[in-house]
């Protein structure tokens, strides 16, 4: 890893928030002020967080439901023990997983998100192309997962393929935004589609 970058990482606003909190990434500050904004979590929510490794966002949306609320978090890549987070080890997309979560979750969620991203290539249209297949791929759980009025977040990079995928996600959804949260990094192509009032 270049030192370089390290040292900027250090000194970047939310990775050291991120670590004063005792947040697993600096995707936690990201998540929170997405909700800060926009109210995501309620008390007493259940919150399914797809491909949820290291675990930073199941860690905000715990202390954002509060003790009745229930997190399952999911994915194929190990995560430690979190309090209050229930963990689901497995590929999302795959029907066994699914069957799985929906067995544990016993009725339909408030809000599924999802941070996904591929490993970078460097290359933006063949890297925002992948992100966006994990994106629908979260719409389609998302869309038989939520109760109606639910919540659905997820991370794309800004190009070529968004607004049709905006487009599908206004189909399921009353209420379509784009948000851009203040720790995501300015010259970064990350955004975040935010649909509620689910039909």
């Amino acid at each position: 890893m270049p030192r370089d970058w390290v040292k900027g990482r250090r000194r970047d606003p939310a990775y050291r928030l991120a670590k004063r909190r005792g947040y697993r990434s600096r995707a936690a500050i990201k998540l929170a002020q997405i909700d800060d904004r926009h109210g995501l979590f309620r008390e007493g929510d259940v919150v399914v967080d797809l491909g949820a490794a290291p675990g930073g966002w199941a860690q905000v949306a715990r202390e954002r439901v509060g003790p009745r609320g229930r997190v399952v978090a999911v994915d194929a890549v190990p995560m430690g023990p979190m309090e209050g987070v229930e963990r689901v080890r497995g590929d999302f997309s795959d029907p066994s997983v699914q069957a799985t979560l929906f067995e544990l979750l016993r009725r339909p969620a408030d809000v599924v998100m999802s941070d996904m991203a591929p490993h970078l290539s460097g290359a933006r249209p063949y890297d925002g192309a992948r992100t966006l297949d994990l994106a629908e791929a979260a719409l389609s759980f998302a869309v038989r997962a939520l109760r109606p009025g639910g919540t659905f977040l997820a991370k794309v990079f800004d190009g070529e393929g968004v607004r049709g995928f905006r487009t599908k996600v206004r189909a399921r959804f009353r209420d379509v935004r784009i948000v851009k949260p203040a720790a995501s990094a300015p010259k970064s192509s990350e955004i975040y589609v935010l649909a509620v009032d689910r039909d």
